[in-house]
């Protein structure tokens, strides 16, 4: 086939629709820093969707603890067989112990699908301000440190408290997915969708991690100004 040909072959074949996404409903998820208030809200709305998930701590029978009072199946581990045991895990610990925590899993994370949710923030008397850390991002931080691990970036503009709320049934919210490979990012976005009122939205490649981190920083500001618990939509999509 000429080149002038497969152009034109490649420009009659129909496009993917982009709200077309997989089935993850047969996946494990792992949630490292699920005794957290982040983590164990999102291990809650995972769980309550349907999925198997496990969350992870250092220690076990904290882990296990915190499963048994969230319910729906959750099982509790330490963090290594937690991501060991998992097809997908989240990594929603503090941002102080973000590499040691990531550096620490290398041999279990390796071949995973790494989600990094992590917002690297300082707070001072003036509030929530962005941090930049040396690889530009938590989510670049998390790739640099898992050579063998294909990490995305994602969920990290959610409400704690409406995640662990059972009174909420939908949040409303679109997730900011970030990633180098579309398809891993297209399986991440899934997760999300199988939260209801949550879209997963593709939004670029992980050189461009840090305005969706850092963002969370102006959220704060606006949540302690208005007394809310908000979100991101955006819109005509």
């Amino acid at each position: 086939m000429t080149s002038a040909a497969s152009s034109d072959a490649k420009a009659a074949a129909p496009k993917k629709d982009p709200w077309e996404l997989p089935d993850v409903s047969g996946m494990t998820v792992g949630v490292l820093g699920g005794t957290g208030d982040q983590g164990r809200g999102l291990a809650y709305r995972l769980a309550r969707s349907g999925m198997t998930v496990t969350i992870g701590s250092r220690a076990a029978e904290r882990a296990q603890q915190a499963a048994d009072e969230i319910g729906y199946g959750v099982r509790g581990a330490d963090n290594a067989a937690c991501a060991r045991e998992s097809d997908i895990v989240v990594v929603a610990v503090p941002w102080e112990g973000h590499a040691k925590t990531i550096e620490s899993l290398r041999e279990e994370l390796a071949g995973k699908l790494v989600v990094d949710c992590v917002n690297p923030l300082g707070f001072d008397k003036k509030g929530a301000y962005a941090l930049v850390p040396e690889e530009g991002s938590a989510a670049q931080q998390a790739a640099a440190l898992l050579p063998e691990s294909r990490v995305t970036a994602a969920f990290h503009h959610l409400s704690a408290v409406l995640l662990s709320d059972p009174e909420v049934e939908e949040i409303e919210t679109d997730v900011m997915v970030l990633g180098e490979v579309r398809a891993d990012c297209e399986i991440v976005q899934a997760l999300a969708a199988r939260i209801p009122g949550m879209r997963g939205v593709f939004a670029g490649r992980l050189r461009n991690a840090h305005q969706v981190e850092s963002l969370v920083a102006n959220l704060i500001s606006v949540n302690r100004r208005y007394k809310a618990h908000a979100g991101v939509r955006l819109t005509d999509i």
